[in-house]
Parts: structure tokens; sequence; C-alpha cells
């Protein structure tokens, strides 16, 4: 009897390993569709030979860690993928030896690189907010993207109106007091509190900005200091010393082909939206006198590497990285062109992460896919709503149009 066929979810990030099968949103599902559901953790992350600072410290000085971490990108996750495959693939017929992947947010980059780099290894790919910006700059992408951000402020605000004080009060207690020290090590400042703007983008991530503004608050109000709870709970908005390929490879991914450095695309662009004049400058926080501070979104910029306490360590590996301009590409367009492989894509209108013009964009580019676009749900849909959105995807897969 043939082998159930597997099912290989590829997760977001970059940089993140995967949950544990029985608590993954997904599992109950793809085994009732009558796969074996195979969760890889890419190089570097979860249990495949996690990157962390102390390792990277112990191979030698910055240029050797950035020429290592150079190694953890789409297309040698794709190279592994096809390893793991054949592997697993090997004492079957040759027209069973396919299989299916699943894309979530980056895991939707690395389909399109696996897409390009070895189509035949494929029997159809599903992607959720994962359609890459595969013919736009970096600093294309993050000007694009702060428009959304900006958008999200503004919705956060307008569901928490009195945070507009809340905020502009935490950012001049901790701006005044140059930073307070995290339990974990590190420096929770104002920068670093306006970076959590990371979570706008999901569902439930205003509320969950919401209630850790006023527990800070509450903290002040009641002891003048933040307390050790509040303080480890900010620590876990944005877990850069636990995950730090999301810091340091970030913008790479935007980097496609020779001759193309990211040069901190982030932080430069964030000067041609006003909202975000704190960025470079965190001194000029000091006169927001209660207006309104915007967070930023999924951006990683300098000062990350400052007042996160294991990234300091590498922060000359990051400029590296940051000035490396020879990255091989990620994306064959051509092969894009006359794709053959079924594809299954929900792309989300709202989107604060992946633009929306961008990723039509890029869909248009894929033979074949098949795209599903929303404005009902955000990013993270494939776990805040996952059945609704796994039946859409297969009912674009097992309905036919004509």
């Amino acid at each position: 009897m043939d082998k159930v066929p597997y099912l290989v979810y590829l997760e977001g990030g970059p940089g993140f390993g995967n949950r544990e099968p029985q608590d993954h949103p997904l599992t109950r599902y793809v085994l009732g569709r009558g796969y074996q559901f195979l969760l890889l953790d890419y190089r570097g992350t979860g249990l495949s030979t996690p990157i962390n600072v102390q390792h990277l410290l112990s191979l030698g000085r910055p240029q050797v860690q950035a020429d290592y971490l150079k190694l953890f990108r789409a297309d040698n996750i794709v190279r592994d993928c096809e390893a793991v495959r054949k592997c697993l693939t090997a004492d079957l017929v040759e027209d069973r030896t396919k299989w299916s992947i699943f894309g979530q947010s980056f895991g939707g980059f690395v389909s399109l690189s696996y897409l390009s780099m070895y189509p035949r290894g494929l029997r159809e790919v599903f992607m959720t907010g994962g359609l890459a910006p595969i013919e736009h700059s970096a600093e294309q992408v993050y000007i694009a993207t702060y428009r959304k951000v900006i958008q999200r402020n503004e919705a956060y605000y307008r569901k928490f109106p009195a945070d507009v004080a809340h905020v502009g009060r935490l950012v001049q207690f901790l701006h005044g007091k140059n930073g307070v020290a995290l339990p974990g090590g590190g420096t929770l400042t104002a920068q670093r509190l306006l970076s959590f703007g990371v979570s706008f983008g999901s569902h439930g991530g205003l509320d969950t900005i919401h209630a850790l503004v006023i527990r800070m608050v509450a903290d002040i109000d009641q002891f003048g200091f933040l307390t050790r709870g509040t303080l480890v709970n900010a620590e876990q908005h944005l877990p850069l010393d636990t995950n730090p390929i999301y810091a340091v490879l970030h913008e790479s991914i935007y980097c496609q082909g020779r001759g193309i450095a990211s040069k901190w695309a982030a932080s430069r662009t964030s000067s041609v939206y006003p909202q975000f004049y704190w960025v470079e400058d965190e001194s000029r926080l000091a006169g927001i006198q209660g207006g309104m501070a915007y967070f930023t979104g999924e951006m990683i910029f300098p000062f990350h590497f400052q007042t996160y306490s294991e990234l300091s360590t590498i922060a000359d590996a990051a400029n590296i990285l940051a000035d490396f301009d020879n990255w091989p590409a990620l994306y064959d367009v051509d092969q894009l062109r006359r794709n053959e492989v079924p594809v299954y894509a929900v792309s989300f209108i709202d989107d604060m992460y992946v633009d929306f013009e961008f990723a039509r964009e890029t869909a248009k580019l894929v033979r074949g896919i098949q795209v599903h676009e929303t404005n009902g749900m955000y990013h993270n849909a494939v776990r805040a709503k996952t059945a609704e959105v796994l039946d859409q995807l297969f009912r674009m897969r097992d309905d036919t149009i004509d």
C-alpha cells in the first residue's frame, strides 16, 4: 500500500521554529485530509541546530559570524527541504515522491523559492500571507508597509483613545530614565517599546498592546516603577535575543540578487513618514508632550542591537550583513512564469507585513496560481481562524471553475 502523502509546513519568520504537533492549529485538519503532517524546523531554528549568540561568538570575529549567518536564507532552507524529501521518499515509485507544502508568511516566501528551484519535487503548494514582493527592493517594501502601520496605529488609538496619553506618558517615563533594565538583560527604552507595534498586524494584536500599556501605567501609578512581572511580559513581545535570525537576516529576505544591500532600509525609510521621527533619534521623543506616539511594525532597527543584551554582542556582524551586496537570487521569475505546480494562496488586503499590491503583482507572475483575496482577516488568520482559511484553500483545490 502506498504511503500517505506528506504535507510540509513552512513556518513564518524568518528565524522561528515550529510549535509541537499537538499544539499546532493545522495538525487535526491536515491529518483529516489524509496527509502525513511534517513540521520541519528550518536550519538554525527549533531543533535544527538553533542559532544562538553564544555559538556565534565562539566562531570567531564578526566577519566569520556574518559569513556563517549568510547560509540561513530561504535558498538553503529549500535545499534542506529537498534533501529531506529525497530521503523520506527514497523507497517510493517516482510518481509518488512529490510532496505538498504549506507556507505561512515567510514560509510563503520559502515556497516561492522552492517553486523556483525544485518544482519537480512539489505536488501542490498552499500559501497564506506569503506572496513575497519579489520584484521590489527593501526600501520599496518598507515605504509601502509603513503606510499600513500608520493605519493600524490609527485603528489602535480609535479603539483605545485613552492610550494616546498612556503611551505618551510611558514614552516620557522610559526616556527620562534612559530606559529600564530588563530581568533577562537588555534595556526597555522608549524606542524598544514603540517597536512592539509588530503585534498590530495580527488578530487580537491591538488588545495585546493595550493590555501591556495598561499594566505598565498601573505599575507607575501604584509603585512609581515597573514591576518584574510587567518587565518579563514586555520582554516576551519581541523575543529577538532568543530568535536572532529574525533580527540579523530580516532585511536580507528582500535582497533579490547581486549588487543589492539592505543598509538598514527600515531605519532609512522611516524618515519618509513624520510619524516615525523617533526611529533614528530617540532624543526627539522628549518633546512628545502627550501627542500621539506611533508604533512601528515588522521592522528591525540598529537600536535593537543596543537594547537587546544578546543582540548587542553581534552588532558588528549585523552591520556587515546590512552592507553585504552579493546575495544570491532567491527566486527565478522565468521559472515561476512557466510554473506547472498547482498553487493555492490566501492574500490579505489589510496585511501589515506583506503589501497587498505587491502580493498581487507576484501572483500575476506565477502561472496557474489561484488566489483568494479577503479584507475579513489579518496576517495570522491561519492560527486565529484556522478552519475558515483552510476550508477556503481546499475549496480552491477541490472545486473546478469549468
